[in-house]
């Protein structure tokens, strides 16, 4: 209905509530990305798997039952299809939420950080990437996780014709640090101003979606040399324990919280909020632009 009528709409995931964080921080967060969206004149869609259902714009009793339900799966593009087909529940990550958001006419998404190439190995590589190429969707995030390879993720993405817009930056974000030493595509300072070039990109119909990176708040900011030490350490254990695939994001989150006292978490928390406020004045610039 909402789409219909030509209002402002940002889509969310939810690996955040049950991966990200734990229960019940992780369900309380959804909720307050979803007031932070209406704040800004959007309205939220928030992203999950129920009842053998992918379903756009959880109500917020459904989303207390996804954040409740154990076991609940991390899904990519690659296993949606068969969780949907058996029924049981399921949390969206970016590259499953693109999709959700592509098909329902969703134009913007709001995250964290993205999915990129991994540290060490060159062909372990977030099926995120590969699903911004081929949904036309502006994702708003803090540039990639800061357990990812940045430079290889950022190569990754101009390979792949998915821009990199800066907001307030010339450099792409390394989610818990504000700056990288990798450059951005461009760099916007108001909404309006990334409005009119994310829409230029998306009328061009290439198929491929935009980065649209935000800093953390500095506030909020981690020092690079804590969590560069941390990371090192929780990549190391994870080679240890021989985790993989979607489980290393995770687990590497985890252990950063560990590591650093739970100040990785209040940070990732800032970003999230801050990154659904500019998702919603982006989605709301959209819709003047077209009006």
């Amino acid at each position: 209905m909402a789409l219909a009528e030509g209002r402002p709409v940002v889509a969310l995931e939810t690996t955040l509530v049950s991966h990200g964080f734990p229960h019940p921080d992780g369900l309380e967060l959804a909720r307050i990305l979803e007031q932070e969206v209406r704040l800004y004149g959007a309205l939220p869609a928030t992203v999950g798997v129920l009842d053998g259902a992918l379903r756009v714009g959880l109500r917020d009793e459904e989303l207390a039952r996804l954040a409740g339900t154990k076991g609940v799966a991390k899904l990519g593009p690659s296993n949606l299809g068969a969780r949907l087909a058996s029924g049981l529940a399921g949390s969206t990550t970016v590259g499953a939420t693109l999709i959700a958001a592509h098909a329902a006419g969703i134009r913007v998404l709001g995250t964290g950080g993205i999915g990129g190439v991994h540290r060490g190995d060159a062909f372990d590589v977030s099926a995120d990437l590969l699903a911004l190429s081929r949904h036309p969707v502006a994702v708003v995030c803090s540039g990639a996780k800061s357990v990812l390879d940045l430079p290889r993720t950022r190569e990754a993405l101009e390979s792949l014709g998915v821009p990199v817009l800066g907001f307030g930056t010339d450099e792409f974000p390394a989610f818990y640090s504000r700056r990288s030493g990798i450059a951005v595509d461009a760099r916007f300072d108001t909404p309006a101003q990334l409005a009119s070039a994310v829409a230029a990109h998306l009328d061009l119909a290439t198929g491929a979606g935009v980065v649209v990176a935000n800093p953390i708040p500095s506030a909020e900011e981690l020092p690079a040399d804590s969590y560069e030490a941390a990371v090192a350490a929780a990549l190391a254990l994870a080679t240890e324990r021989g985790i993989t695939g979607r489980d290393v994001t995770p687990f590497l989150l985890e252990e950063l919280r560990l590591r650093t006292g739970g100040r990785s978490l209040r940070a990732n928390r800032a970003l999230l909020v801050a990154n659904a406020g500019l998702a919603a004045q982006l989605a709301v610039a959209l819709v003047a632009d077209i009006v």
